[in-house]
């Protein structure tokens, strides 16, 4: 502590009591060194204070610093005086090394113990030894025993000790003379908080004093961020936005040691942060007014949401909580009304037709009722000629002309980073509503495939994910019913996301129920994320009692707004006891084709009747024509034994894999 290394009594080489004849005696000498350049050294340089080189300067600077009583008594209360036996043997102690013994012996004069005449210096030395100490905890001893030692009255025997012994003193004054002495060499060396601990057990008095040093200079610097920020934003409104969250974090500090001193209830506390808050509220206006009227780019109202949030969390007094409120719930309103704006449009456009529809088939309905050829069957309704009718009955390149005014590129970059789930899917499914019955699809198509294109604002990450089935059983169709999927996720921010999914089969068809499914999809499934979330298990799809996957590859497609975040493919089978009973199945009706001994038997049969007539008219048929027939027909008769022998064979072959494959069929798992 400097206010120990480089005190006064210690440059010129004395104690704080040192009589004035002695002090002028150590002024003579230490000045005589001095201007031959002598090396000055002190029996009082005890080892635990830091090295000290002394000039003519600090020399004669020491002894101007002693020559009033006030400082006499200032500075001795960062020193040591000798008063007792046991100072001197302790001071002893100090000038050998011996830290611990001289310690020891000044504690047994002080421990529970009060202030008094024989033992005050004792308090006074072991104070200062404290406060040299590297342990906060120790400091804060020290401090301790020197507030108690000017408290009491034996102060003022201290004070003619060092002083003349008519001077008096401002006890009050002195302690805050102390503290501020403190203070400042403490400044740099901790934080405020660890500051206002040091005088933690300080009595009430004191600790007022604190509060008001402590809080004059963060009030003081608030307000002068206030003052600038406000010159500031007042000539650049469209750089208000920075300048709040500048704002903001330059006072961050101070209003956080203020709260910690004075709390939210105190009147000076209250005063500044609503000030804070307002100047903040007030960028948070200015922005947003200066971004909107030139048509800013910029996401300037979520912006100007976050500096109201900000001041929100400032605020104490009820007229700028509410401000702040009435704020938020302004930028509420707005914040999707470009959304609103388009949704409304597409809205009014399908209700048009819905209505124009709804009146041209009353209309044909009364024609059918009371037209009378028509009843007669004389005359018919041309339906393509109502459907085209229907088709037509909006004015769809008006459409198409509003829709580009109120959707250009950025607003579908607004729509799609906006948190309003529920009017966002209206707009998509509006929009697709428009794709499909619009007789001018070109712009329509347009926007839904620039839509598509813009990537949401996840407040998560997928890490991976897996394929669910009923029972976490294999994939095969005997259990299937129902295949889900469930991501594996990092949640940065809690929201609420729905996400979309498409079930796409091996052939690349979708799976929809058209009662139920979205748009171009299979199923939607609204979770609610949180981040504590790791996992969340998406709908599934599939049927309570049959399986509706076709074998193959399948693929699973994960949407968010339109676009593609994540996919996983999976593999539909038969379970191998499936197989193996296809197998048998196929098998038995090989048995059966080749057990038709009675085909070959009566082929036999018939061959040998044949040649039975061959050999009993051969008296008519020449010689070489007889015995020609003969050898054909034998061929015949031959081949055909020869494919019933061959047929047995098949027939035993075919029983030993059914054999094997029931045997298989028994032992298999699944």
């Amino acid at each position: 502590m400097e206010l120990i290394n480089n005190n006064p009594y210690r440059i010129i080489g004395i104690l704080s009591n040192t009589s004035a004849r002695d002090l002028e005696k150590q002024k003579g000498k230490i000045r005589a060194f001095a201007r031959v350049g002598k090396e000055i050294k002190s029996v009082y340089d005890f080892q635990i204070l830091s090295t000290l080189v002394r000039t003519e300067d600090s020399i004669n600077k020491a002894f101007s610093n002693i020559e009033q009583n006030q400082d006499k008594i200032s500075h001795a209360l960062f020193w040591f005086l000798n008063v007792s036996p046991f100072d001197i043997t302790a001071i002893e102690y100090l000038k050998n090394g011996n830290e611990e013994k001289s310690l020891d012996i000044w504690q047994k004069v002080t421990q529970n113990k009060e202030v008094n005449s024989k033992n005050f210096s004792a308090f006074n030395n072991l104070g200062t030894h404290k406060l040299l100490s590297q342990s906060q905890s120790v400091i804060k001893e020290g401090i301790e025993v020197k507030i108690q030692l000017i408290e009491l009255d034996y102060f003022e025997i201290f004070v003619h000790s060092v002083a003349d012994e008519t001077f008096t003193i401002n006890k009050e004054k002195q302690i805050e003379k102390l503290v501020d002495e403190l203070l400042t060499q403490f400044k740099n060396k901790y934080s405020s908080a660890e500051t206002l601990r040091l005088f933690s057990s300080c009595n009430d008095s004191i600790q007022k004093y604190l509060s008001k040093k402590f809080t004059e200079e963060p009030i003081h610097k608030i307000e002068s961020q206030i003052e600038s920020c406000k010159k500031k934003h007042q000539v650049d409104k469209r750089n208000a936005y920075e300048f709040g969250i500048r704002l903001f974090t330059n006072t961050k500090e101070d209003l956080l040691l203020l709260e910690s001193l004075l709390g939210k209830s105190d009147p000076k506390y209250k005063a500044v942060a609503d000030q804070l808050a307002n100047e903040i509220i007030q960028c948070g206006i200015d922005y947003f007014n200066e971004s909107q009227d030139n048509n800013s780019h910029e996401d300037y109202l979520v912006q100007a949401q976050e500096l109201n949030k900000t001041a929100l969390t400032i605020a104490v007094g009820q007229l700028t909580k509410d401000r702040a409120k009435d704020s938020l719930e302004t930028l509420d309103e707005m914040k999707d009304q470009e959304m609103k704006q388009a949704v409304e449009l597409l809205r009014s456009v399908k209700e048009a037709y819905e209505t124009n529809e709804t009146q041209i088939r009353q209309e044909v309905k009364r024609l059918k009722e009371t037209d009378f050829d028509i009843r007669l069957g004389r005359s018919s309704i041309n339906q393509s000629a109502v459907d085209d009718s229907i088709m037509n009955s909006i004015d769809w390149m008006k459409v198409n002309l509003m829709l580009i005014e109120v959707l250009p590129e950025e607003r579908l970059h607004k729509i799609k980073s906006s948190s309003n789930i529920e009017l966002k899917a209206e707009f998509i499914e509006l929009a697709y509503w428009l794709k499909k019955y619009s007789q001018n699809k070109l712009f329509i198509d347009y926007i839904i495939e620039k839509y598509r294109k813009i990537p949401p604002n996840l407040s998560f990450k997928i890490w991976s994910s897996k394929i669910t089935n009923t029972d976490n059983k294999p994939l095969y169709t005997k259990f299937i019913r129902h295949i889900g999927l469930s991501l594996n996720i990092e949640v940065t921010k809690e929201t609420s996301v729905v996400f979309y999914l498409k079930y796409i089969n091996p052939d690349g068809t979708i799976n929809r129920n058209w009662r139920i499914s979205p748009n171009n999809y299979s199923l939607s499934s609204t979770k609610k994320l949180k981040t504590k979330s790791n996992t969340i298990r998406l709908s599934s799809w599939g049927n309570d009692d049959d399986c509706t996957y076709m074998i193959g590859e399948h693929r699973i497609e994960v949407y968010v707004d339109e676009y593609l975040i994540h996919t996983n493919e999976f593999t539909v089978e038969l379970a191998p006891s499936d197989k193996l009973k296809k197998e048998i199945a196929s098998a038995n009706e090989r048995l059966k084709e080749i057990n038709r001994k009675d085909y070959y038997e009566s082929e036999i049969k018939t061959a040998q009747n044949k040649m039975n007539e061959i050999e009993e008219f051969k008296f008519l048929r020449a010689s070489s024509n007889r015995k020609s027939q003969i050898e054909e027909q034998q061929k015949v008769i031959d081949q055909l034994n020869k494919s019933l022998k061959e047929n047995q064979m098949d027939l035993k072959v075919e029983e030993k894999r059914i054999q094997k494959l029931t045997t298989e069929l028994a032992t298999t798992k699944y």
